[in-house]
Order: structure tokens, then C-alpha cells, then sequence
């Protein structure tokens, strides 16, 4: 992650895209094998904190270089924080929650890395597609909106 991060703010985008698809690649194997032999705690623990620390930091990287606007990696930002700092509030107040993914923001990950890989290589290998990016940021924003509040809609009616 911080390699992909300084290759942005390297201005060397073909290689952190290179780097993203072997993130991504390396991810999925991973997940192959967790599935085929059985995930481990720890790696069923880090493995979604890693993703989440790639993406994030890739898109406030990518709003730092005007790539992607300030306003999308503010709230990819902001929907990560309120579900990380709901579920430790909670846990401290002794309310522990089960966080499980939805098929929401199973999406919006998906919609996330698909901006991400395409802005990185679009910007890197110089080719534009304004319609496709402006498309996965609109999707990027709703499916981000609803993901949020399909989990803090869960958690508040569980309490």
C-alpha cells in the first residue's frame, strides 16, 4: 500500500495500476485459498482491514493528485470511519456487533476498486473516458451512501 501511495505521488501511474492489479490478483488468490483450506483468524481479521487501507488510501492519494474528486474519497473516508468507530464505540459500551457484509457493499467494493483501476489506468496510460469515470463515480457515490446506511440501519435496529 504505501509503494502503490508514493508511486501516485510519484506521478508514476502506469506502475502503481500495474501494482493495483497485482494487489488484486494477489487478493483474490488469497481468498481462493482461504475458501479451498479454510481462513484463519488473523487472516480472516486482516485480510478486509488491508483492502479497506489499499482503497482508502488510493482514493485520498488520487483526490490529492486531482484525479478523482475531494468529495468522493471524503465520503469513502467518512463511511469507513462511522462503520469502524460504530463498532468500537459499541464494543466499549460493551454491545458487541457482528459485522457481516452486505450484498450492498459487496457491490460498492467492487464499484470502488473498478474506480480506482480504471482511473489509474486511464490517468497512467493517457487515455480518456469521461462518461466511464463520471458513470463509476456516480455509482461509487450511491452505492457508498446506501452501504453506510444499510449498516447503521442494522445495528440501530438490533439495539
Amino acid at each position: 500500500m504505501p509503494v502503490a501511495v508514493w508511486l501516485v505521488l510519484r506521478g508514476r501511474l502506469q506502475a502503481a495500476c500495474l501494482l493495483f492489479v497485482a494487489a488484486g490478483l494477489s487478493d483474490a488468490l488469497d481468498g481462493w485459498l482461504a475458501r479451498r483450506r479454510g481462513p484463519t483468524n488473523l487472516g480472516a481479521l486482516l485480510d478486509p482491514l488491508a483492502d479497506k487501507a489499499l482503497l482508502v488510501s488510493m482514493y485520498v492519494t488520487l483526490a490529492a493528485i486531482d484525479e478523482l474528486p475531494d468529495f468522493v474519497a471524503i465520503l469513502v473516508v467518512f463511511r469507513d470511519v462511522l462503520i469502524i468507530g460504530g463498532v468500537l464505540l459499541l464494543a466499549l459500551l460493551h454491545h458487541p456487533v457482528q459485522i457481516k457484509p452486505t450484498a450492498v457493499s459487496r457491490l460498492n467494493t467492487v464499484l470502488q476498486i473498478a474506480l480506482v483501476g480504471t482511473v489509474l489506468f486511464l490517468s497512467g496510460f493517457a487515455f480518456t473516458a469521461p462518461l466511464l469515470v463520471r458513470a463509476l463515480v456516480w455509482s461509487v457515490v450511491a452505492s457508498t451512501v446506501i452501504s453506510g446506511a444499510v449498516y447503521v440501519w442494522k445495528v440501530a435496529a438490533t439495539r
